[in-house]
């Protein structure tokens, strides 16, 4: 109704003595239209997928469900808004992955190609290294003794040394034995860099025996460790002291003397 249209506004009883001298019936009253219109329920969704996505794109690192749950209403729905939002990505250039529990964008994988050039080199691990990582990440918490033993081979504490720096293992605590031998477990910063979600998601015996990485042959009742990357301390590792700084730490089980091989 415009302006022009408001001047012409006359009482009901008024209108209908108007129609009855123009043989017309009583006009039909109907309800005014309320000025105080909710958003659709669409709208509104669309504005919490947008808060997530703008939240995701500033965030330095992977956002867990509880730091983005503290800009929603209590009792808000994160994790359904975010399968919403995964999906909306799944076909971009971007996705929305989560890893090591926590939720990030990243390069879809068939572009990762495109980027190649800006990508920054990394140092090569030795083959020891590598094998010390796996073991870690399958038996932890594993002493320095005990990595040993399984290679079959003596470990040098250089290796260990490198793997620390990459952040991708811990010192957890130190194991009820004698010597009071040092723990290592894996971080989560090791699950980023692989893509894992949780520990468990490491291949199995089928898919490292399909992969290659293991002989078809392998000794009877040979099976995987089911690894465990929980950050409580188990009955038999103590925490390490706080005075005790990692170029001090001894009693291992295992020699310093390295296998004469580079270690990155």
């Amino acid at each position: 109704m415009t302006a022009n249209n408001l001047d012409r506004v006359m009482p009901l009883d008024a209108v209908d003595e108007e129609r009855k001298g123009e043989g017309r019936g009583p006009s039909l009253l109907l309800p005014f239209p309320s000025m105080k219109v909710r958003p659709l329920p669409l709208v509104d969704q669309r504005e919490k997928l947008r808060i997530l996505e703008a939240l995701l794109f500033a965030a330095p690192e992977p956002l867990g469900e509880a730091a983005l749950a503290e800009h929603f209403a209590e009792g808000e729905d994160i994790a359904a808004l975010l399968e919403e939002l995964k999906t909306a990505y799944a076909d971009r250039g971007v996705n929305l992955v989560k890893v090591a529990g926590k939720w990030a964008f990243r390069t879809a994988d068939d572009l990762a190609f495109l980027l190649e050039r800006e990508a920054v080199e990394q140092r090569r691990l030795s083959r020891a290294a590598l094998e010390t990582l796996a073991i870690i990440a399958y038996h932890q918490p594993v002493t320095r003794a005990e990595i040993e033993e399984i290679r079959g081979v003596s470990t040098s504490k250089g290796t260990l040394d490198v793997l620390l720096e990459t952040g991708w293992i811990k010192m957890r605590g130190r194991r009820r034995a004698p010597g009071r031998p040092v723990t290592y477990g894996t971080t989560e910063q090791f699950l980023g860099h692989f893509g894992f979600d949780t520990i468990q998601d490491l291949p199995g015996l089928a898919e490292l025996k399909g992969a290659g990485l293991l002989d078809s042959s392998l000794p009877p009742g040979f099976s995987m460790p089911n690894p465990d990357d929980a950050p409580d301390l188990r009955e038999d590792e103590d925490p390490l002291e706080d005075d005790e700084s990692h170029a001090e730490e001894d009693g291992d089980g295992g020699g310093e003397s390295g296998e004469g091989e580079p270690e990155v």
